[in-house]
């Protein structure tokens, strides 16, 4: 079985994410075994300089990186992403259980994103949408997807 973990920066606070997160998660533990981790967003002043906020994505990085599986199929939710259609997810994680990956990792950044180096160590770059979302949506929206991409893979009615 296929585990699958997702890296999140920042915590969830708000109830309807809360549940419809744990709503996913628990469907998709038919599936894969889950792992969501949620790391400390950095502290940023009020109007940050990019140097800031560079120093607080490369230490969220280096925190991320303290989380990964080894061999694991990264994957970063950005806005410089590829959009991929649910039939394209699906397949990805087909590809993954094909060739025996034991690890895909789903990677989302905070308020101010990834940190660029982690991006670039990714082997998928995905974008939800040329839209910009709370990070908190974002991770219920992913959930939802590799749910529908398991559904896609089993042949199920789910996806219409």
């Amino acid at each position: 079985m296929l585990s699958v973990h997702i890296i999140c920066v920042g915590k969830m606070k708000e109830k309807f994410y809360i549940g419809a997160a744990e709503e996913y998660m628990k469907r998709l533990s038919a599936y894969c075994r889950l792992t969501v981790t949620e790391l400390a967003e950095e502290k940023l002043p009020q109007n940050p300089s990019q140097s800031q906020i560079d120093a607080a994505l490369a230490r969220e990085g280096q925190a991320i990186r303290s989380k990964l599986p080894s061999g694991a199929h990264m994957v970063a939710l950005c806005v410089e992403g590829e959009p991929r259609s649910s039939e394209q997810l699906a397949q990805l994680v087909a590809d993954c259980e094909l060739n025996s990956a034991k690890h895909l990792v789903f990677l989302i950044g905070g308020s101010f994103g990834l940190d660029p180096t982690l991006k670039q160590e990714c082997r998928v770059r995905l974008s939800m949408s040329p839209m910009t979302f709370p990070h908190h949506l974002a991770r219920v929206m992913l959930l939802e997807q590799v749910y529908r991409a398991f559904k896609i893979n089993e042949g199920s009615a789910y996806h219409k």
